[in-house]
């Protein structure tokens, strides 16, 4: 597409944390392209973000992107199926809980009460997009949204 930039971020601390997450609020994907690799200290995660820096009207574009997570120690979740790799979720959200500095748990909220909770060494992550945009099938919203 015209004018397209492939979005790249690091995150390294809380505040870049916050950045990474509202890139990332509505992605979508499957439980299968979740992938722990607990003696690299990796967990990675392939998405299809909906690019809310791209156009403000219509329905808006879609773009695969992957997201990096290191310095890994365990790798937690709830209310996401294992085993399910057809699973499709929708991330909401991701927060960094402070543990014994600079170490924590980055935790990782999906739509339907799903959680992956990582207990880190540090905010240590990498995401980028993969592919060129497509037109997505519907933009986003939330009930609250709605209500304001």
């Amino acid at each position: 597409m015209a004018g397209y930039t492939p979005m790249r971020l690091l995150a390294q601390s809380p505040e870049d944390l916050a950045v990474l997450s509202a890139a990332l609020q509505d992605a979508v994907g499957l439980l299968g392209d979740f992938q722990y690799e607990p003696k690299a200290q990796q967990f990675t995660l392939a998405l299809n973000r909906f690019r809310w820096e791209g156009p403000s009207r219509g329905q808006g574009e879609r773009v695969r992107a992957a997201l990096q997570v290191g310095s890994v120690l365990k790798a937690q979740s709830k209310r996401l199926k294992q085993g399910h790799e057809d699973g499709v979720i929708s991330l909401l959200t991701m927060a960094f809980e402070p543990g014994e500095a600079p170490g924590g748990v980055l935790s990782f909220t999906f739509s339907g009460g799903g959680e992956l909770r990582l207990e880190v060494e540090c905010i240590d992550m990498a995401f980028a997009d993969v592919s060129e945009p497509w037109r997505a099938a519907a933009r986003p919203s939330h009930p609250e949204d709605d209500e304001a």
